[in-house]
């Protein structure tokens, strides 16, 4: 009985005519293994920048429903031109938008979360010998409006579909071989892991690591969706993600984490009062607004402050928000600093070994980076740095915790 798999490859897969006639030729050569194959795809190369750029040139503040309306073409490019390629080389192949493939989604334009994946038509396509290609990134509220899962949100659709497929595998095909211990784009030490937890995984994804969305390795957990990420130009093994690691028990950190466009915002002059946080962050919630570390200082015992971090793409309608309830949550100013930054380690070793926040603190004093905020969980530590120090850190803290050395990984048999 021949079993699914689930193969997503990105927008630098797919990116040229000749790059899509190479992905279709890894689709036939999976089937000719003799599974069923689902492939998600992105949008081509640099065609979401693209399309965000028409729109600004049109409309610098456009609506979220449009720009859905808008982004969601990129995949439906892909998503034809692939079947072409398959259908030439004799293959069956049918196209599907995220909402004819069944994917629903909660009513949240920009970054919606998907609520259920409806298998039938999938389902009789496969059975029918078809390769079913599927547009990431986006799917169909029960109202009928079209939605977007945010940037990455292509591996959060495989994943699902991979998950509502019950298929043997989900691989996710991208520009890297693997997942490192940070990115060797500004790390020239930086190893590819034979694996990761799915643990470490979702930190580093939500950390800034761009090699998986952390929805998609959410799903992955959640599922017990057998999870790879390999590179779609070359033949070589790629990461595996799963529940427990078995190798590497000597590494405490796994790798490392880093993304700009940072902003602290500090609401001051809030009351000192028992439901002041629950409120705030109640308030930012609601606008569907994503906040990071906080920290609250109380002023005296009738005010206090709270500072956050978010991204600086979210700091206008944050403040925007934050202003138009004011008179409720009952604070006197907002202050902001710019041009920051997030350096985090992962390692599900951080549980049993104390002591890895202290020398991540050490490291950076000794490199004379000043570090404005902490936030730390079982297994990371994250620090707010400027912007200006970010691969500084990255770098220092690559070498004191050793994730450049070989000899600490053997190699998966």
């Amino acid at each position: 009985m021949s079993t699914i798999v689930v193969q997503k490859f990105g927008g630098t897969s797919v990116g040229s005519v000749e790059r899509i006639q190479h992905v279709a030729s890894r689709v036939i050569s999976e089937v000719e293994n003799g599974n069923k194959v689902v492939v998600v795809v992105s949008a081509m190369g640099k065609t979401t920048d693209e399309l965000l750029t028409l729109a600004n040139a049109i409309n610098p503040h456009p609506s979220k429903r449009d720009m859905d309306m808008l982004l969601t073409t990129g995949e439906q490019i892909t998503i034809s031109l692939l079947a072409m390629a398959l259908q030439v080389r004799g293959h069956e192949a049918v196209s599907l938008t995220g909402w004819q493939a069944g994917i629903r989604t909660e009513p949240v334009h920009g970054n919606a979360r998907i609520t259920n994946i409806e298998t039938d038509l999938l389902k009789s396509y496969l059975d029918a010998g078809k390769i079913v290609i599927v547009a990431g990134f986006q799917g169909i509220t029960a109202n009928n409006e079209i939605t977007t899962l945010g940037r990455g949100g292509s591996d959060t659709t495989a994943v699902a579909l991979a998950a509502a497929l019950k298929a043997e595998k989900c691989d996710i095909y991208t520009d890297v071989t693997g997942v490192f211990t940070t990115d060797p784009r500004y790390v020239k030490g930086a190893r590819k892991l034979a694996a990761i937890a799915y643990d470490e995984m979702l930190e580093l994804a939500n950390l800034g690591a761009g090699v998986l969305h952390p929805r998609a390795v959410e799903f992955a957990k959640n599922y017990g969706v057998q999870l790879v990420v390999r590179s779609s130009m070359e033949e070589e093994e790629g990461t595996i993600i799963e529940e427990e690691v078995s190798m590497e028990k000597n590494l405490v950190v796994r790798g490392i984490a880093f993304e700009d466009q940072i902003t602290r915002i500090t609401v001051c002059g809030l009351p000192n009062e028992l439901h002041t946080l629950s409120t705030i962050f109640t308030t930012l919630a609601q606008h569907s607004l994503n906040v990071d570390i906080i920290i609250q200082t109380s002023m005296d015992k009738d005010t206090t402050n709270i500072s956050f971090s978010v991204k600086t793409v979210d700091v206008k309608e944050t403040i925007e928000v934050l202003e138009q309830h004011q008179g409720r949550l009952g604070f006197t100013g907002i202050e902001q600093e710019s041009g920051l930054a997030k350096v985090s380690i992962v390692g599900s070793g951080m549980v049993s070994n104390p002591g890895v926040a202290a020398e991540m603190f050490q490291v950076l004093a000794t490199e004379g980076i000043h570090v404005k905020m902490v936030s730390t969980s079982e297994i990371k530590v994250s620090t707010v740095v400027d912007v200006a120090e970010m691969v500084r850190a990255v770098e220092a803290l690559h070498v004191a915790f050793k994730l450049g050395e070989e000899s600490v990984e053997r190699v998966l048999s």
